[in-house]
């Protein structure tokens, strides 16, 4: 393979303890790096052997089949949830380093964090209220540099105002990581566990998740679930903005125009939906920016390759059908708004196909 040995041994040590992950030590398995996620379904696969290992029932034999249940019996499958519950029950929380970037040659003062299960937490608590921002993570296609721009302009105005800022993001090419952009900045992925695990470092004020792009207001609906205060645009909002069946009966109640559309949650309501509307049609996902995962369809061979293989359609992720307008002419029209004053800040006429 012409891979240096170095990371296959350690790959294959990864590999190796995640077979062990449904029986591992809580404390062990976070030490790895496995997540509350892959613990949880982890045990979920094999709840059974869980069971067994933490209740020292050693007595079933090798290769036995699982103990079966009473009948009536309710089980707990593990979730993220619990396994997040049993973990901070335990004590088994993250500390946060500081990155060196001095390489140990001077002292550091950028205060770079990054998570790890040791023993000293370097991360200092503060008087001032604080706002974490939730940055965007790797860039790819529907949410680039200019959300991360965004996220900027957020620190600025928020260090402006006399917030102390708190970013988390885990690009490092990004211009919201750099050093005078904000307070403080975590490198860690943009999951609900690692930001709901800075939220207890640093208890904020306030979280906000609409300027990262598609990947922060996918975890807004869950943080709110968990009690952590969203600034801004509200995660109810948010789904009726996002979900093509609550924004295009938004739309009806508003009585604004709109395309001959339709939603579908199935391969067989696509193609119903199509056949009523006549081809071409648009077809894209819920809660996605920048045309992430749309197409235009001529035909219902296309359609259905497209909701086999192209998306994950459900009752709570459904996907819009909607006539495609040929020869239109697409404009953008930026707006914000504090509920009685609104500010157009951009009007922007497309140049490519519209939709």
């Amino acid at each position: 393979t012409q891979i240096d040995p170095w990371f296959l041994g350690h790959l294959q040590q990864i590999a190796k303890e995640g077979d062990e992950l449904a029986t591992m030590d809580l404390k062990r398995a976070k030490k790895l790096g496995f997540s509350d996620r892959q613990i949880a379904k982890a045990r979920a696969a094999a709840p059974a052997i869980h069971d067994a290992s933490i209740h020292g029932e050693k007595d079933q034999p090798a290769g036995a089949p699982p103990r079966a249940e009473p009948e009536g019996a309710v089980v707990d499958v593990p979730t993220e949830d619990t396994i997040r519950a049993e973990r901070k029950a335990l004590g088994i929380i993250p500390t946060y380093r500081l990155v060196d970037t001095c390489a140990a040659e001077f002292e550091a003062y950028t205060p770079y964090f990054y998570s790890t299960y040791g023993d000293e937490n370097e991360a200092r608590d503060s008087d001032k209220k604080k706002i974490i921002i939730l940055g965007g993570g790797p860039n790819r296609i529907g949410q680039g540099i200019e959300f991360d721009y965004c996220c900027v302009h957020a620190a600025f105005a928020l260090k402006e105002l006399g917030y102390e800022t708190i970013m988390v993001n885990s690009n490092p090419e990004t211009v919201s990581t750099d050093y005078d952009t904000s307070d403080k900045l975590f490198f860690e992925p943009l999951t609900l566990e690692d930001v709901l695990n800075i939220c207890d470092q640093e208890k904020p004020h306030g979280v906000i998740v609409q300027f990262g792009g598609q990947t922060p207001l996918n975890l807004a609906a869950d943080l709110e679930r968990h009690g952590v205060p969203i600034i801004g645009t509200s995660p109810k909002s948010i789904e009726q903005a996002e979900d093509r069946k609550f924004f295009s009966a938004l739309l009806d109640k508003l009585n604004l125009k709109q395309a001959e559309a339709g939603t579908a949650t199935n391969e067989a309501e696509a193609l119903v939906i199509a056949n009523r509307i006549g081809y071409p049609v648009l077809v894209r996902p819920s809660f996605v920016l920048g045309g992430r995962g749309m197409m235009i369809v001529y035909g219902d061979e296309e359609l259905t390759r497209y909701m086999r293989e192209a998306v994950i359609a459900s009752p709570e992720r459904p996907v819009l059908v909607d006539r495609f307008l040929d020869n239109a002419t697409e404009v953008d029209v930026d707006c914000i708004s504090d509920g009685e004053t609104s500010v157009v800040g951009a009007i922007m006429q497309h140049i490519e196909q519209a939709g």
